[in-house]
């Protein structure tokens, strides 16, 4: 990856950003939640995150996008990064058997999102509540978290507090909180 550069808040220039990036910002700043954030290389996998977390200086969320065998409840899970997923352990917590990882046509519909991009951010776009956010405990204890603005082209660095006070909130989405321990 390239040099990456830490900013404040939004892209001065918005050419050649994809609109629903610019929606993220939009709603973020209308909530008045503070940001920073860097631009980069396509992110896909968690190893390209590592760069990411140092510019950042925080760990960015694993975003694991999951439904139930029906294709009838769907998941958003945010997990640390380093933790391992096991399927067993998070079914047993939610009650439901049989979890899976969701169809990228299902990310598209529900969060505006395509693989390699998914994040909490696109919950802002899940208007009918289609998507049950799960969020491991450890996630809340860190002050800060990462994510991307519904594209993997860019990271964000926002205070937890205000991604759960305010954004949720805003986005009518509770979480359910959710112990796993990569055993």
């Amino acid at each position: 990856m390239s040099q990456m550069e830490l900013y404040t808040g939004r892209p001065l220039e918005e050419e050649g950003r994809e609109e629903k990036e610019i929606r993220v910002y939009d709603l973020l700043d209308r909530l008045g939640i503070e940001y920073q954030r860097t631009d980069h290389e396509h992110a896909d996998t968690m190893e390209d995150c590592l760069e990411i977390d140092k510019v950042l200086d925080i760990l960015i969320c694993k975003n694991l996008f999951l439904c139930n065998r029906q294709k009838t409840k769907y998941y958003l899970l945010m997990m640390p990064g380093e933790k391992p997923f096991k399927t067993k352990e998070l079914s047993a917590q939610i009650n439901s058997a049989r979890l899976s990882f969701a169809s990228a046509e299902a990310m598209e519909e529900y969060l505006d999102i395509q693989p390699g991009s998914v994040s909490i951010m696109g919950l802002m776009n899940d208007t009918e509540n289609h998507v049950q956010l799960l969020v491991d405990e450890d996630v809340l204890k860190g002050e800060y978290l990462g994510c991307h603005p519904c594209v993997n082209t860019s990271s964000l660095k926002l205070k937890t507090k205000d991604i759960f006070d305010i954004f949720l909130k805003a986005v009518h989405h509770d979480p359910i909180i959710v112990k796993l321990t990569g055993k």
